[in-house]
């Protein structure tokens, strides 16, 4: 019986790692890297960041779209085939990364390092009155896998959670709050606000003015959604008033950013290069496999997508 046909369309060197799972651990299966002239064109399943254009044309076989990362934001999902399955990225380490970045972020927010920093800088030696954790309240936009995993992690610092989502969740030790009529009394309670959204039409711009007035005076944010949740102006304005008292960045409208973007040096805002998850790729490269095994079986991959919902 000839072997499954798995199209590879990223990085070469994580690649390299890809390969090796799928030829120690999928043998009836065969990895082939991206090749539109190659045999990776006649595969049913593909496994990519970004797909090539006009997927039914490049890949007429291709019955699923294993997105290499969480977001799938990115992809043109209403260009797909219809009846292909679309399957994100959801696995323990980048799930992992995704909560130590989100603790580190909060944790320093919470004790003041963005401003020790610029003291530092300037040469100044200052304390800052000391705030108990217990007395932060963080909340979670977003109440997905990460989210929750968010959650956890916080909850083991002392701080008190509370989540929003678009539909009810119950989580133990976490106040829940879901849809539009309840995110007012969500914010009005939350002193540090943590983005995990996935990006749609109904979040795109939703970190904006109206949101950050509805926080208490001095919340800070902490955005590792997408660049597209946050209306940027609208955060150095509530920066510049108060309302706001920092950030931490991880995403950004535009990456890289201009060299003259103001948030780059903005004293109050720690931005990173998208890089609070990655998937690890022999961890991913398993995902798939098993996703593989359950479509096969007639079963649904962990992690399809709704298309409808874009998440």
């Amino acid at each position: 019986m000839d072997p499954i046909l798995v199209a590879y369309k990223s990085d070469p060197v994580r690649g390299a790692v890809w390969h090796e799972v799928f030829r120690t651990e999928a043998p009836d299966m065969k990895l082939v890297d991206w090749d539109p002239a190659g045999e990776a064109a006649s595969a049913p399943y593909l496994v990519a960041w970004t797909p090539p254009e006009d997927l039914a044309a490049a890949m007429p076989k291709v019955e699923a779209f294993f997105c290499i990362g969480a977001g799938i934001d990115h992809l043109p999902i209403a260009a797909f085939p219809p009846g292909m399955d679309v399957v994100r990225m959801v696995d323990p380490d980048l799930t992992a990364s995704m909560v130590e970045y989100v603790v580190m972020a909060v944790l320093a927010l919470h004790r003041d390092l963005p401003f020790y920093v610029e003291d530092a800088r300037a040469g100044c030696w200052q304390a800052r009155p000391l705030r108990r954790a217990a007395d932060r309240r963080v909340g979670i936009l977003g109440l997905g896998v990460m989210g929750q995993a968010v959650a956890a992690g916080l909850q083991a610092f002392g701080f008190p959670v509370r989540g929003w989502s678009a539909s009810r969740k119950a989580l133990a030790g976490v106040e829940c709050f879901a849809g539009g009529e309840e995110r007012e009394a969500f914010l009005a309670g939350t002193d540090s606000l943590v983005c995990l959204l996935p990006l749609t039409e109904a979040t795109r711009g939703i970190l904006n003015a109206d949101l950050f007035a509805q926080l208490p005076t001095g919340a800070a944010l902490v955005n590792v959604g997408r660049g597209g949740h946050l209306v940027e102006a609208d955060l150095l304005a509530a920066l510049e008033s108060g309302q706001m008292s920092g950030a931490v960045l991880d995403v950004l409208a535009a990456e890289p950013p201009a060299s003259d973007d103001p948030l780059l040096r903005h004293p109050k805002v720690w931005i990173t290069p998208h890089i609070a998850s990655a998937t690890h790729p022999a961890g991913a490269a398993r995902q798939v496999i098993r996703g593989i095994r359950a479509l096969r079986s007639g079963q649904k991959a962990e992690n399809t997508v709704d298309r409808s919902r874009a998440y």
